[in-house]
């Protein structure tokens, strides 16, 4: 006998199936979507080299919620909270700030696999894809806010290693995992005032990049990406890695080009960018965020520009070429919600970009029909979509609704309230 969750889904499925939109199918390709899920929410971008310490490099994290996590497995243990509640088979994302160093002194340029082989472990055991990004912030050579693109040849021959190194990482944990990894480099060299020379700064942070890919490395294991940034605390004026430097660098260099929704100015869409850059890079990593003011990384909402972000990647046949991670750290909440409400809000509008006609709508579109085009993504709008949403979660044997919370409270009253 069918449970009404059941039942209202198939009277949904009749529904979306009235306008040739197959349902099934939606749930189907949805299921194969993984996230990748951001380690930082969990100790609000603390790492485990300096246990508590503040992050720095232009990262700042507001809010005092009890229970964060203060080892690596605590750490775990959140995570896997917060991917139970999540529906689908999804990916960790880890900077290397998250190294298990064993109470040794070990610096950051020799880093090795060793170091993060109980993340590994974890992902194997928990059927996770892993990803990776060196950590260029929160230590003593970036406490002047310049790493790769620093005047002093020794500091950057230093980060050019540690970049090195976490490429290596990273396709000895994809090997393991039989999954590629992603290594995305995001740097925050700039100034906080005006800069009498923009030029040269940037020639060396090319320089170094170069430097940092010499080593030919697998792709079916290690795939790297480049990530821009507006503006950030203490490089408000200048930043050497803008997006018109990435998007020229990923060109060149063919890598893949990080679009973060919150390193650009709020007013500008990542969605519009989708289709241009995939013109001329081979595939794109995706951080999908909220900026309120500036680059805040506000819980993900599901709101006009996240579902933009996905119907652009879907409307475009870019499923395929398209890393989707999250990245976002407020502590002004329950940190395990936070990555709840954010994966399922990601997940939501990718499923709202599945249940369009987007066949139908380019023939309108084609045709010069922009009435029918418009009447029909309007008519979308009311369609019963949070039925569909929890047949999927009902398949994945996750909570339905907000049932989920339930399980968070008490794991907060269990684990998270005994934390000091």
């Amino acid at each position: 006998m069918s449970t009404p969750t059941e039942q209202a889904y198939q009277l949904a499925r009749e529904r979306y199936s009235g306008l040739g939109i197959d349902a099934e199918a939606a749930l189907a390709r949805l299921a194969r979507i993984p996230i990748s899920l951001h380690c930082w929410q969990g100790d609000d971008v603390g790492g485990f080299e300096n246990a508590g310490g503040a992050p720095g490099g232009g990262l700042a994290v507001t809010g005092n919620q009890p229970g964060k996590a203060r080892t690596a497995d605590e750490l775990r243990s959140d995570l896997a909270k917060a991917l139970s509640l999540v529906p689908g088979r999804h990916r960790l994302n880890l900077h290397a700030s998250y190294a298990e160093l064993g109470g040794k002194k070990v610096g950051r340029a020799d880093y090795t696999i060793e170091h993060f082989q109980g993340w590994v472990d974890w992902c194997k055991e928990a059927g996770l894809g892993f990803d990776f990004n060196p950590t260029y912030f929160a230590h003593p050579l970036a406490e002047d806010g310049f790493t790769l693109a620093h005047r002093d040849e020794g500091v950057r021959r230093f980060w050019i290693e540690h970049g090195r190194a976490c490429r290596r990482i990273a396709a000895e944990a994809a090997r393991q995992l039989g999954k590629t990894a992603v290594t995305n480099f995001w740097i925050p060299d700039g100034y906080k005032d005006l800069p009498a020379d923009r030029k040269a700064p940037r020639e060396r942070l090319a320089a170094s990049l170069d430097a940092v890919f010499a080593e030919p490395m697998d792709p079916k294991l290690n795939l790297d990406a480049v990530e821009s940034k507006l503006f950030g605390i203490g490089s408000e004026s200048y930043v050497v890695g803008s997006h018109e430097f990435y998007l020229g660098y990923a060109v060149t260099r063919q890598k893949l080009l990080c679009l973060d929704a919150g390193h650009f100015h709020p007013t500008e869409s990542i969605a519009d960018k989708i289709s241009s850059v995939l013109q001329f890079v081979p595939a794109l990593l995706l951080h999908v965020s909220r900026g309120v003011r500036w680059d805040s990384d506000h819980v993900v909402l599901l709101d006009d520009p996240t579902r933009a972000i996905m119907e652009e990647v879907v409307r475009g046949g870019f499923l395929d070429r398209t890393s989707i991670g999250l990245d976002f750290f407020d502590a002004s909440i329950n940190r395990i919600a936070a990555w709840v409400i954010g994966s399922r809000n990601a997940l939501k509008a990718l499923l709202l970009a599945l249940l369009e006609p987007s066949a139908q709508l380019r023939e309108f579109e084609a045709a010069g029909d922009f009435t029918r085009r418009l009447a029909l993504l309007e008519e979308l709008k009311t369609l019963p979509f949070g039925v569909v949403w929890d047949e999927h979660c009902r398949r994945q044997s996750v909570p339905v609704g907000t049932a989920w919370f339930d399980e968070v409270r008490s794991y907060e009253r269990a684990v998270l309230s005994k934390r000091a």
